[in-house]
């Protein structure tokens, strides 16, 4: 994904499950800055944008992005106490189940070989897709490599899914860069007052 930060420039982040994706349209308290979920269009716009296979055609209306927004909401919170080792708010797992337990989406193979998706398709089925990814990640093997970036003003959320397990940062580019620099900066003060 192609992300866009409020303090200019954009950097690709990889989050490693489509339901890590949705993280990145906002979320409760002081994420809501970050709010992007600001009608239908929109909500198809981060469809289009996510990890989804192409071809997809929904149909949205402000009650999907309530919807959504209340699924992702809960998803931070599964999320953010997975990544620091916590139980998770029983409401919020409630609410990602009950997203999981509707109708998904549905593919289907043509005639030539390809993959297509059955038409009709609706953003509450895409939620449901959206929460059955949440429940695989979180009780399949990448559970406990769900981490939060290590930067201290960074609050995304990402499945590790590195060889040694030790990737620290939403995007090498991005924060692990502004951490080398601050980290090469600090040494250079040491050195300068000794």
């Amino acid at each position: 994904m192609l992300l866009h930060p409020p303090s200019g420039g954009s950097f690709r982040f990889d989050p490693g499950a489509l339901c890590l994706e949705l993280l990145t349209t906002g979320g409760p308290g002081r994420l809501a800055a970050y709010e992007v979920l600001d009608g239908p269009a929109a909500l198809l716009r981060w469809v289009a944008d996510s990890r989804l296979p192409a071809g997809l055609r929904l149909t949205a209306d402000p009650a999907d992005v309530t919807a959504a927004r209340a699924l992702r909401d809960a998803l931070w919170g599964v999320a953010s106490t997975r990544a620091h080792g916590d139980d998770a708010d029983p409401a919020d797992v409630s609410l990602v189940n009950a997203a999981a337990a509707a109708a998904p989406l549905v593919a289907r193979i043509t005639v030539d070989g390809s993959r297509e998706w059955v038409p009709g398709a609706t953003a509450r089925q895409m939620l449901s897709t959206v929460a059955r990814d949440a429940v695989d990640l979180f009780t399949g093997p990448y559970a406990d490599r769900v981490r939060e970036c290590c930067s201290h003003d960074c609050q995304l959320l990402f499945v590790d899914t590195s060889r040694p397990g030790r990737r620290r940062w939403c995007a090498m580019e991005r924060c692990g860069n502004r951490n080398k620099v601050r980290a090469h900066r600090a040494r250079h003060l040491e050195g300068d007052e000794t």
